[in-house]
């Protein structure tokens, strides 16, 4: 009997230990699992505001998660603080006011109306954010309509439709917004291009790159933020960068660095160890200070046809001296490597540039002009004939890869997808120049060139002269 008792006690006993195991996993498995963020209103808010965080808290669940997880939240920076507008301003949602006609909706009465703007900008953005505003206002960003409409030959020769340009070109330059019927015309928005032309007369999106509503410093670190926009056969910076030793230690190393470090504080070996886009051309570093102005700390406007300095860019020449702004990101590539180190990799670049334009470009261009001249080719178009796309092509795709797969460290962007390409176009391209011109005979034009539908009148709200 002893024994039989024994036994049984040492049975309950394990049964009683399953249980305890299985209660505690059970505990643990609910630790684990996700939980719906709660956001109380306990803090001094308008009531307007309050009627913002309720109705859109059950309207856009998504939304509201993502500004209750962001800094303004915690700082009590609310819809209101953000979207409130005058009465007057051209952008006050007119359907919105149908928000406080609701019988549903404890917050839905005449009591909570007030005028809503949807479209949050640069100017809004400048109550809180001064300097960062107007150091954007100045950049190339928030310029950039203003410069493709100057030199760009598909909007120029209208050789794309506008529906083409507004799903394309625009996603990223910026569509000058207008409304229709009291909504913000389709035609226009939805749209966050850092060049959009805003209704309160602004120009920008600061939520191209701190998206809408979290507004995180850390996805403007991110290469990724910039790799929306920059990329592809024309500018594809994110792939330059993924290609280097930089993006190689982000790849490796990315998962361990302090992405939300305050503003002006994030810091090279310490908060990370290999630079973004972000860390080289806007982060401060050493005694060069952090700017919204992408157009500082560059020496070359390599994106050009013809590579000249940034002062001598026709289209939008830089307020700086080339060398000053070379030495700001000197400093910048100082924080990580040896004087010798970047002064050699300027010299490299140097070099590349004065190639790329004196053996590729300018060759190029003397033919092409030369075609138009002896009545071989029709300027009136661009893009109709079969020369005008390879010259196109010559410095916006290949040009543009070599110059800035060496000024970015990619030696596969800079020869293979560059000078590489390079070669192969500019000997096709001279070939077929130099046939024409012998034999005096006019290049094929496409009489049926699709959809060649764009205006080619340029936006008065850029020009107003024109």
């Amino acid at each position: 009997m002893k024994k039989t008792g024994k036994i049984l006690a040492a049975m309950l006993i394990s049964a009683g230990l399953i249980a305890a195991s299985m209660v505690t996993a059970d505990v643990l498995a609910q630790q684990n699992q996700p939980k719906e963020k709660s956001f109380r209103i306990e803090r001094g808010m308008p009531k307007e505001a309050m009627a913002c965080i309720d109705c859109h808290k059950k309207e856009n669940p998504g939304l509201f998660a993502d500004w209750a997880q962001s800094r303004h939240a915690a700082a009590n920076i609310t819809c209101y603080d953000c979207h409130a507008a005058d009465a007057t301003d051209a952008d006050v949602s007119q359907a919105h006011y149908k928000q406080y006609e609701r019988s549903d909706h404890k917050f839905g009465t005449s009591e909570y109306k007030t005028p809503i703007a949807a479209v949050v900008t640069p100017k809004d953005c400048s109550r809180c954010h001064p300097d960062e505003s107007k150091q954007y206002s100045v950049s190339k960003h928030a310029n950039t309509m203003e410069i493709i409409w100057k030199i760009d030959p598909w909007l120029n020769h209208g050789m794309n439709s506008d529906f083409e340009r507004a799903s394309g070109c625009y996603h990223c330059h910026g569509t000058i917004l207008k409304t229709k019927d009291g909504k913000l015309d389709p035609e226009t928005w939805p749209n966050v291009g850092v060049g959009r032309i805003n209704l309160d007369g602004s120009k920008g999106s600061c939520t191209s790159c701190h998206t809408r509503h979290r507004f995180s410093v850390m996805e403007a670190r991110k290469p990724e933020a910039c790799g929306q926009c920059h990329l592809g056969p024309d500018h594809p910076q994110i792939e330059i960068f993924m290609e280097s030793k930089h993006g190689d230690i982000y790849t490796a190393h990315g998962d361990d660095y302090n992405w939300d470090s305050a503003p002006g504080t994030w810091t090279p070996g310490v908060d990370f160890r290999g630079p973004t886009c972000a860390s080289c051309h806007m982060s401060g570093s050493g005694t060069v200070l952090t700017s919204h102005d992408v157009t500082e700390r560059l020496s070359w406007e390599i994106q050009a046809p013809l590579t000249v300095r940034p002062q001598d860019f026709a289209a939008f020449p830089a307020k700086t001296n080339w060398q000053t702004e070379r030495d700001k990101m000197k400093e910048v590539c100082t924080q990580c490597h040896g004087n010798t180190w970047v002064d050699d990799h300027y010299y490299k670049l140097d070099k590349v540039v004065e190639e790329y334009n004196e053996v590729y470009f300018k060759p190029a261009k003397k033919i092409l002009d030369e075609l138009y001249d002896k009545g071989l080719m029709d300027k009136s178009r661009f893009f109709d004939e079969h020369l005008e796309v390879e010259y196109y092509e010559l410095w916006h795709h290949e040009g543009r890869r070599a110059r800035m797969g060496t000024a970015m460290m990619a030696p596969d962007y800079a020869w293979w997808h560059g000078f590489y390409e390079c070669k192969k176009r500019y000997n096709s391209y001279m070939e077929e120049a130099r046939e024409l011109i012998s034999h005096n005979k006019k290049a094929y034009k496409a009489t049926d060139f699709p959809n060649a539908t764009g205006t080619t009148q340029k936006p008065k709200e850029l020009f107003p002269d024109q």
